[in-house]
């Protein structure tokens, strides 16, 4: 009996690599898959770890978190190549933001998160099973998309929470997803965060998935990320009037960056 379980998993196996090979959509759907049931699996093992070191909600468990998300690279055959970190070293806090590709951002944004450092997230995610539990138990800070004064609000908090945590704040402009290539224009929020917080803003770029993630034409590889972290821009003496400025001299600069990384002209050439 055994024998014969082992040799249908052996055939399954190999009816599964033999259609990952002839089909990318198939390839695509398997390592999809395999990425969530690793994040519901690792975020079930992770959270009573972080129950018992920390006790409960707090931005300290993301170095639990990133320690064990750190390992998923290998999974996936992906390498990062990082620069300017030493920009993360500023005195007290600080909004980072960074370009949003994809489901896999998770991974590049735990190569990389500085200590101290809450990241701000849609409020559908505390639902996502126990990648919502990790999540909250990491300290993301909840925000609902649908009603502006509500994100004001909770924006507001988080301003205050900064300066008396003395923690650094995780932000993507953007606002959502984006795997073509490029960026969307900012949304303003972050911005005017920092300018109410009078902390500076730490821009930081991940070169283009496209190469070798792309869900339109099922594409799903291994490949290399390169990621910068640009230097502060400051924001002390400046108001509200100047956010929109800030906003567009953010986006040029990260923009700029970002078609750098990946190896292609520089959007003012195009």
């Amino acid at each position: 009996m055994e024998l014969g379980w082992l040799l249908w998993g052996a055939a399954v196996l190999l009816l599964l690599h033999v259609l990952m090979e002839l089909s990318p959509a198939v390839n695509f759907a398997l390592r999809i898959g395999f990425y969530c049931l690793l994040c519901l699996v690792s975020s079930a093992l992770t959270a009573p770890v972080c129950l018992l070191v920390n006790g409960g909600r707090t931005v300290k468990n993301m170095r639990i978190i990133k320690a064990v998300l750190k390992t998923f690279k290998y999974f996936f055959g992906l390498r990062f190549e990082v620069k300017g970190l030493e920009n993360f070293e500023v005195e007290g806090p600080a909004i980072i933001v960074s370009n949003h590709q994809s489901i896999l951002d998770m991974m590049g944004l735990m190569e990389i998160l500085p200590d101290n450092c809450a990241q701000v997230g849609k409020k559908e995610l505390m639902y996502a099973g126990t990648v919502g539990l990790i999540i909250y138990l990491g300290g993301v800070i909840f925000i609902n998309r649908k009603s502006t004064s509500s994100a004001k609000m909770v924006m507001a908090e988080v301003a205050k929470t900064m300066q008396t945590d003395n923690v650094k704040v995780w932000v993507y402009p953007e606002g959502t997803r984006n795997c073509t290539g490029d960026l969307l224009p900012f949304k303003k929020g972050a911005f005017h965060l920092a300018v109410q917080a009078q902390v500076p803003v730490i821009p930081v770029v991940y070169s283009s998935f496209t190469t070798f993630y792309n869900p339109k034409k099922n594409l799903f590889t291994s490949g290399k990320i390169k990621v910068e972290v640009l230097p502060p821009i400051e924001t002390k003496g400046l108001t509200s009037e100047d956010v929109s400025d800030l906003t567009d001299r953010c986006f040029h600069t990260m923009r700029e960056t970002l078609f750098r990384l990946s190896g292609r002209p520089s959007p003012s050439e195009g």
